[in-house]
């Protein structure tokens, strides 16, 4: 009888703890949702009106609430296969074999894929919003400016908000952090640290402003405000000639969640399928960013970014 086990529910807590210890947006990744159906989950917020004067001479002033079910579709929705030729693996270990792929994958491939996605995703709701975004050369970001550059940034809009709230965490470009590991007004410690305890962390440069977390990214082909996911070679590119290497970018756990859903984990013995003499993998997985709007007027207020003037190619 062929095996078609789907090992998503028996990998998937393990290979989820493998995609936080290696993504430096592992703090925003959440599988606390309540899912619809296989691709949705929803997000309640809930608006209330203010006080108004109190009348002396009797009654008071009827309030309106305002509660909204929001559902959230994951779109970003990719799949791969391996074929392990029967003579590379040995019988006895199959499934050690196939567990070892999967692991390589997640960790090579999908953890900065989780990345790429969401820096890119966030960047594209700051650039929506006024206020939320800026331009700047990265040339001109120097040991003498970078300090009071970033200050600028955290100020933007009511990012103070979610600072005052211990809950902001800002991601700069590598040439950002060297300029400010020499900046002579920044008299904080620069630390070398992983990401995630315990595991196979991504070790990182990290710093604090005014008791923000400021991280850097080290892999910079992550760290784009637009990507192609379609490139000929499978993975992911930046868009060309329309995509910026993001100098900064600031967001929350509060509001920002990567919601990551691995639908799928199929392994086949060799005579099971038809695609050659081997052992199939094949993995489909669902995941996708969001920003979710404050609780007191419904807006989004709590992602920004700084890009590079140039794009790619330029």
């Amino acid at each position: 009888m062929p095996n078609t086990v789907n090992y998503a529910e028996k990998w998937q807590p393990e290979l989820l703890e493998i995609i936080r210890q290696n993504t430096l947006c592992t703090p925003f990744i959440t599988t606390n949702v309540k899912w619809l159906d296989a691709q949705t989950f929803h997000f309640t917020s809930m608006e209330t009106s203010g006080f108004k004067n109190h009348r002396r001479n009797g009654g008071w002033n009827r309030g309106t609430f305002k509660q909204t079910d929001h559902p959230f579709t994951v779109e970003h929705d990719r799949d791969i296969e391996f074929l392990v030729d029967k003579a590379d693996v040995d019988e006895s270990n199959a499934t050690a074999s196939i567990q070892n792929i999967a692991k390589t994958f997640t960790m090579n491939q999908s953890g900065p894929e989780k990345d790429a996605l969401f820096f890119s995703k966030v960047a594209a709701t700051a650039k929506g919003l006024e206020g939320y975004h800026t331009e700047t050369d990265t040339s001109t970001i120097t040991k003498d400016n970078v300090y009071s550059y970033l200050k600028k940034c955290m100020a933007s809009g009511k990012l103070r908000r979610y600072k005052a709230k211990g809950g902001l965490i800002g991601y700069v470009r590598s040439e950002i952090m060297d300029a400010l590991e020499q900046a002579p007004d920044f008299t904080r410690v620069i630390n070398v640290m992983q990401v995630a305890d315990g595991g196979e962390g991504i070790e990182t440069r990290i710093t604090e402003i005014d008791g923000v977390p400021i991280m850097e990214v080290i892999d910079d082909e992550v760290f784009y405000d637009a990507f192609n996911f379609e490139p000929s070679d499978g993975g992911f590119e930046p868009t060309a000639s329309t995509a910026h290497k993001i100098n900064t970018l600031f967001a929350t756990p509060l509001t920002t969640k990567l919601v990551p859903k691995i639908s799928s984990i199929y392994y086949f013995n060799p005579g099971a399928h038809t695609e050659g003499d081997g052992y199939l993998y094949q993995e489909r997985e669902l995941s996708d960013v969001f920003t979710f709007p404050n609780g007191k007027d419904g807006k989004v207020d709590s992602v920004f970014v700084d890009t590079d003037t140039a794009t790619v190619g330029a």
